[in-house]
């Protein structure tokens, strides 16, 4: 059964462009950055993309749709389309393609993420249209590395692999003061993540 962002967004395909939707999307993204979940209006983004509000809740619904739909348009379709014939290798793109974002998307992500605690809609949303796309494209890396012999099919380390990265991503800010970029990714990837998998590749 299709989410509610995948039904706002089918529904958008008739009236707007792909092209027109980013514009939108984009102009989350900036006004986010700015002033973050709180400040963030559907007024705001009106304004910045030239359009009338009644645009926005025609297509989208509400402002935490439309904030889900604008960061997984931002990063998901990047991890979903990973595929370079190897289990190590796509962990090892996913770090490149995860690090690519650090220093401008972690931010942004921690303030979502802060403000999700306090708005269940907007738990709900990201879960749907980000989160779960996110641990999907996990799973089938992780399928395929199961069906090419790499890995155990009884593997227990495969359900958290998802969450061991969006927890490093959130917390390497914490620890160090620094963004968990692509060197620092594909150490981690490398060293905790390929053991546990069983990966007999060397980092």
């Amino acid at each position: 059964m299709p989410s509610p962002q995948d039904s706002a967004i089918t529904s958008s395909r008739s009236k707007i462009t792909p092209e027109r939707a980013q514009e939108f999307y984009d102009a989350v993204l900036t006004l986010l950055r700015e002033g973050g979940y709180d400040a963030l209006t559907m007024e705001g983004v009106a304004a910045l993309s030239r359009c009338g509000k009644s645009t926005l809740y025609r297509q989208w619904g509400t402002k935490p749709q439309l904030v889900a739909c604008a960061l997984r348009g931002n990063k998901a379709a990047t991890i979903a389309d990973i595929d370079t014939g190897t289990l190590a290798g796509d962990l090892r793109q996913v770090a490149r393609a995860l690090g690519d974002h650090a220093g401008h998307d972690t931010p942004l992500m921690h303030a979502i993420s802060q403000a999700a605690l306090q708005n269940p809609e907007l738990m709900e949303a990201l879960r749907e249209a980000l989160i779960a796309p996110f641990a999907a494209a996990f799973d089938a890396m992780l399928a395929r590395g199961v069906e090419r012999g790499e890995i155990a099919a009884d593997n227990p380390a495969k359900e958290f692999v998802a969450a061991q990265l969006l927890g490093v991503i959130r917390t390497r800010p914490m620890f160090e003061g620094k963004d968990a970029d692509e060197a620092f990714l594909t150490s981690f990837i490398e060293c905790a993540l390929f053991p546990a998998l069983g990966l007999t590749e060397s980092p």
